[in-house]
């Protein structure tokens, strides 16, 4: 008898009771694309769609033991890491995935909250770059995240390349640099490939308030294509084109009094089956 498995990805990121982002957004989205979903929580975050009002923090010896657990039984095809907000946690995820093969990696360094307040301390940037930067296979930070990893202003395309650049020199193997808060009609986001190369991507900006978990999204999406054997290239675009899709079919929705979520499932697909050798 034939034996088959599901392409699955392991999301390693924070808790949204609200369900528009952290490791419900990312469940949701791996799921939409047909992909099997693992989670390990690194934190619990009371939040809704108005904002965070307190988080509480996860033992990192209950994060090793989840991701091992994990590991140990439902190897992923793809690793989505989302806020770390602690040096030590940082280490401990980059010191228990070190004990398994090589297995993508995408990371969204959530550093910036929405309002602007910055998430994490200077000492977790620095242990972020130098322990996690290394394993990612890309990152996708947005314009603000890339102004304090590349400590300068970022408002425009060319700020953009140029922190780029800068970012890919302390260490990572690509880049994505999302433009969503770009004040155009349209948004370029920016991927610098391992040659060096940059790759455009253009969308329509829609005027919505329904963006709340976008980048968890987005970083779930591109680990999601990855596991289903797309090239980093491919898996970067199709993940954009699926947020953006999200957002529009998201956009006139009412979900809380404050920033709504994506529609995860405008167009969910089956559960992959893909045949065992």
């Amino acid at each position: 008898m034939k034996k088959y498995k599901y392409p699955s990805v392991l999301t390693i990121a924070g808790f949204d009771g609200s369900g528009g982002a952290g490791i419900q957004a990312d469940i949701k989205t791996i799921s939409a694309l047909g992909c099997y979903a693992t989670s390990v929580l690194t934190a619990l975050p009371v939040q809704n769609t108005k904002g965070v009002r307190k988080i509480y923090p996860i033992p990192v010896e209950a994060v090793a033991d989840q991701i091992e657990a994990i590991l140990d039984d439902i190897l992923p095809d793809a690793i989505k890491i989302g806020m770390v907000h602690t040096s030590e946690l940082v280490e401990t995820i980059v010191r228990t995935l070190g004990k398994y093969s090589k297995i993508p990696i995408v990371f969204d360094p959530v550093m910036v909250a929405t309002s602007g307040h910055r998430l994490i301390e200077e000492e977790t940037i620095e242990t972020i770059v130098e322990k996690l930067f290394p394993i990612a296979t890309v990152i996708t930070p947005n314009m603000d995240e890339a102004a304090i990893l590349a400590k300068m202003e970022v408002k425009t395309l060319k700020d953009m390349q140029i922190a780029g650049e800068r970012i890919k020199e302390l260490g990572c193997n690509t880049i994505l640099l999302k433009g969503g808060h770009q004040e155009t009609p349209k948004i370029i986001s920016l991927f610098l490939d391992q040659s060096n190369q940059y790759h455009a991507f253009e969308v329509t900006k829609y005027e919505t308030n329904n963006t709340h978990g976008s980048g968890c999204t987005l970083s779930s999406a591109i680990a999601s294509y990855i596991a289903q054997g797309k090239s980093l290239y491919d898996a970067v675009g199709l993940g954009q084109e699926y947020v953006h899709s999200a957002i529009y079919n998201g956009k006139d929705v009412q979900t809380g009094k404050g920033n709504g979520p994506l529609n995860h499932f405008f167009n969910p697909q089956k559960l992959i089956k893909n045949e065992m050798d």
